[in-house]
């Protein structure tokens, strides 16, 4: 996800996005402990996803 797209968002909308992430990443490292993936950068991706969209929401926080 683009840093774009999320300063799109809507705060509501960019909280949801993130508990959704969080769920997704937490599934993937389940299933790649017992069995791996085959594409493993996809959770460095959404780690780093997660870390651009609480930085946002922290921006936000701030500029208020």
């Amino acid at each position: 996800m683009k840093i774009n797209e999320i300063k799109e968002l809507e705060t509501k909308d960019l909280v949801e996005k993130l508990e959704t992430t969080k769920g997704e990443l937490a599934q993937m490292k389940l299933n790649h402990n017992i069995s791996p993936l085959a594409d493993t950068s996809v959770i460095k991706k959404t780690r780093r996803d997660i870390a651009r969209m609480n930085t946002e929401l922290r921006q936000r926080e701030l500029n208020k």
